[in-house]
């Protein structure tokens, strides 16, 4: 059996990134679509950057978006669930995000006053990047295991404008 040895998070985010949020009339039949530029990956750290981006991970070169698309939004207890299709590396998986919503208001920090009323979103998930085709890892130097987990938790802060 092989062993995950854990050391540390490596926490990171896409600096472009698009979306649509299309909401009902009966908030359940509101739909998301989005796309993330996965050139713009950014951990802080360069050169783990740019091996994100490289075949042993993305492979940025032939796959440079991911894509998500729901399917439906449904209640869940207290909570909603975003359920949808995320497309990365050509590999198409369901993936149901926990969703949040934070709140809705005026964008008064805005110079346009016509640009109008935004809603604050908070969104998460978990993914095995195993699935996806994302398989590299390195063993522990003089240790038991592998170097990097399989799950990838997903966090979405969204501010999303209102547009009618």
């Amino acid at each position: 059996m092989v062993r995950h040895l854990l050391i540390s998070k490596v926490r990171g985010r896409f600096l472009a990134f698009e979306g649509q949020i299309v909401t009902g009339a009966d908030p359940l039949e509101s739909s998301v679509t989005a796309k993330v530029d996965l050139t713009s990956i950014d951990t802080g750290h360069p050169q783990r950057d740019d091996h994100l981006r490289s075949a042993d991970f993305l492979e940025i070169e032939k796959y440079p978006t991911l894509t998500y698309r729901s399917s439906a939004l449904r209640r869940e207890g207290d909570e909603f669930v975003l359920d949808g299709e995320l497309t990365l590396k050509g590999v198409t998986r369901p993936v149901p995000l926990k969703v949040e919503i934070n709140g809705f208001g005026p964008d008064s920090y805005l110079p346009d006053p016509t640009s109008g009323a935004r809603v604050g979103i908070s969104a998460r998930g978990e993914i095995d990047r195993t699935d996806f085709g994302v398989s590299f890892n390195n063993p522990i130097p003089g240790g038991e295991g592998l170097a990097l987990g399989e799950k990838v938790q997903i966090f979405l802060e969204i501010q999303a404008a209102l547009v009618v």
